[in-house]
């Protein structure tokens, strides 16, 4: 089970490496914009189901908005969103009460998958650190050779070589990623990545913090 779990993530990185992802990531064939997705709403009780590994949640339950992010650790939108959009949004909303944001789960590739598989197994209060990190390392370890890279990583927030292949055969960890994904695409029509639910509403692509402003507002003058 490891030795396989292994190369399907080596496996992965060299099809990424090639250029097999990068259309996975064009939102409507443009790379960047915003692809509005007018009137479409999820209900906020189906959305908010969490997963078999529960939820990771930055800010508070009685807040008037949540976000809700799909994402993968290969998408550079998403590792754009994380560094420059996402601790604009924390400052703004998150740490003064107004936004609960939800982090989820939804890798497109076998590397993006191990990154998750990672961030999961890591100490509960170092998952979002660990997510920061590989965003912030994107180009180090997204690679044709991810091993090594991810390996030193990992070992920032504690893992050692042992606990970094135990996590990588965690089967658990593996199908809790997978049920969030298959959800995500077959409940709530998730197609690309990042997708966000503002309070139910779905919005997809590279969000802006001025465009993040204008869907945010509404909901806190109501």
């Amino acid at each position: 089970m490891e030795i396989s779990r292994r190369n399907a993530i080596i496996t992965g990185a060299a099809v990424l490496a090639a250029g097999g992802f990068a259309g996975a990531f064009l939102l409507n064939g443009r790379s960047g914009e915003v692809a509005a997705a007018a009137a479409e709403s999820v209900p906020i009780a189906d959305l908010m189901q969490a997963g078999p590994l529960g939820d990771q949640v930055l800010g508070s339950e009685k807040a008037p908005v949540t976000i809700v992010e799909y994402a993968s650790m290969t998408c550079p939108h998403c590792a754009n969103f994380a560094v420059n959009v996402l601790p604009k949004i924390k400052e703004r909303y998150i740490d003064t009460g107004k936004v609960r944001f939800v982090f989820r789960e939804f890798p497109f590739d076998p590397v993006a998958t191990g990154a998750f598989m990672l961030a999961r197994c890591a100490d509960k209060d170092k998952y979002f650190p660990m997510i920061e990190i590989l965003f912030q390392q994107q180009n180090k370890w997204a690679v044709r050779e991810p091993m090594e890279p991810l390996l030193s990583i990992a070992k920032q927030v504690g893992f050692t070589e042992s606990t970094f292949k135990e996590c990588l055969a965690n089967q658990k960890v593996l199908d809790g990623i997978e049920w969030v994904r298959n959800r995500a695409t077959d409940k709530f029509k998730v197609e690309s990545v990042p997708t966000f639910f503002v309070n139910g509403e779905k919005v997809n692509g590279a969000v802006s913090i001025d465009e993040f402003d204008k869907i945010i507002q509404p909901y806190l003058k109501s």
